[in-house]
C-alpha cells in the first residue's frame, strides 16, 4: 500500500509540562481510586461503562512473554466474570511491528498463552487484514490503516497499564489505542516511519506524539460515544510492556486507577498524578516523558478537539469528593523497586 503521509510541520512544547492553572476550557470529570485490585478496578468500571453497548472490544496490552509488569491477569479475569460475563465482549490486539514474539499472528497466540490470556477470547483484529477509518482534522493523515476485525465491535473499553515509554515519553490511552488497534504493517508503520520499511522507527519526538493521536482518532471516529477508558497506575517502569522481561525497574510508587469517558482528561491527570509525586519518587518517569516530548500527545488531542485537559477529580474512596493530583498522592513517598519481578514490591527510602 502507498503510503499516504502528508508533507506537515510538527508542533512544539512537547517537553514542557503546563500546571492545571495556567490551562483553560471546560473541565471533564475523571474518577480515581487508590485501591489497586480487582475489587478496585470493578469500582471504577461501574463508574464509566455506561456507554458500552453491544459488542464490546477490550483493548488492552497483553505484553511480551513473562512481561513482569502487565496488568495481573486475576483482575482482568474477575472484571469480565464479575462485569463482563454475559455481555459480548473480547479482547482485542494487534500484530507488532517490530520482530519479537507477537510479529505474526502464530508468535503472537502462542505469548497470549505463556502470559495467561487464556481465560476469554482474544481477537488479534488484524490478523484477516486491515481496513482505513478516516482521521477527522489530521495534518498527517486523512486516514489510518487498523485491524480489519475492529469494524466487528460496537464499543470500546480502553484498559490501559499507564507507564512509560522508550520513544512515546509514556503509554496511556492514547497510545494504547494509537498504537494498538493501528495493524502491524502498514498502520504502525505510517506512524513511525517515512520510508514504508518494516522496523524503521526514524520518527520521535512532537512528529510521533501527533501521529500516535492522529491514530487514535480515527478509532475514536468510528466507536462514537460508546467508549470509555480506564488508567491502571500501577508498576510504571519508564519502559512499556513491549519491552517485556528487558524492562527498566520500576521506581515510581503505585498511584491508584484513573477512568473517564474523556480520552484528554485520564491521560491528562495520570500524568499530573505523575508530577504531583515527591521528586525522587516521580524524577525517572518526569525523565523519560520530558526528554521523549512526550507532553505533545496531550496538547496535541487538545487541538483536534478530542476532549479536555482540564478536569473535576472525583475520589471513589471518599464518598465522591473533588480532590487535587495532589490530594490524590498525598503520602506516597520513595523509590520503588521489584522483589524478583513479582507483585510483591518494597519500599527505599531516599
Amino acid at each position: 500500500m502507498d503510503i499516504p503521509i502528508k508533507n506537515a510541520v510538527p508542533g512544539t512544547g512537547g517537553d514542557v509540562y503546563v500546571p492545571y492553572d495556567e490551562r483553560s476550557g471546560e473541565e471533564s470529570v475523571v474518577f480515581f481510586t487508590r485501591d489497586l485490585s480487582e475489587a478496585g478496578l470493578l469500582k471504577i468500571y461501574d463508574q464509566v461503562s455506561s456507554v458500552l453497548k453491544g459488542r464490546i472490544a477490550v483493548k488492552l496490552h497483553t505484553g511480551e512473554p513473562h512481561g513482569p509488569n502487565i496488568l495481573p491477569r486475576p483482575w482482568v479475569r474477575n472484571l469480565f466474570d464479575q462485569r463482563l460475563a454475559d455481555k459480548d465482549a473480547t479482547i482485542i490486539e494487534t500484530n507488532t511491528y517490530y520482530a519479537g514474539e507477537r510479529y505474526t499472528t502464530p508468535q503472537h497466540r502462542k505469548t497470549l498463552e505463556v502470559n495467561g490470556w487464556i481465560f476469554c477470547g482474544v481477537d488479534i483484529i488484524d490478523e484477516p487484514g486491515t481496513t482505513l477509518l478516516p482521521v477527522r482534522g489530521g495534518k498527517w493523515f486523512d486516514a489510518m490503516s487498523v485491524g480489519k476485525n475492529l469494524l466487528e465491535y460496537d464499543s470500546l473499553l480502553t484498559l490501559t497499564h499507564f507507564k512509560g515509554h522508550v520513544i512515546g515519553g509514556f503509554g496511556g490511552s492514547n497510545k494504547n489505542i494509537g498504537i494498538g488497534c493501528a495493524d502491524g504493517r502498514d498502520g504502525k508503520g505510517w506512524i513511525h516511519s517515512d520510508t514504508g520499511l518494516q522496523d524503521h522507527w526514524e520518527i520521535e519526538q512532537e512528529t510521533l506524539m501527533e501521529r500516535i493521536t492522529e491514530s487514535t482518532n480515527a478509532t475514536l471516529g468510528y466507536f462514537g460515544k460508546n467508549v470509555c477508558y480506564i488508567n491502571v497506575l500501577r508498576n510504571m517502569s519508564v519502559s512499556c510492556d513491549c519491552e517485556g522481561v528487558n524492562a527498566m525497574p520500576v521506581t515510581v510508587p503505585d498511584i491508584g486507577i484513573a477512568a473517564s469517558l474523556d480520552i484528554l482528561a485520564v491521560d491528562q491527570t495520570c500524568v499530573d498524578l505523575v508530577y504531583a509525586l515527591p521528586k525522587e519518587s516521580s524524577q525517572d518517569l518526569v525523565e523519560r516523558i520530558e526528554t521523549r516530548h512526550g507532553l505533545r500527545q496531550l496538547s496535541y488531542m487538545k487541538e483536534m478537539g478530542m476532549g479536555n485537559n482540564r478536569y473535576r477529580l472525583i475520589d471513589l474512596d471518599h464518598d465522591g469528593r473533588q480532590i487535587t493530583a495532589a490530594q490524590a498522592v498525598e503520602g506516597i513517598s520513595g523509590k520503588w523497586v521489584p522483589d524478583q519481578w513479582n507483585d510483591s514490591f518494597k519500599k527505599i527510602t531516599v
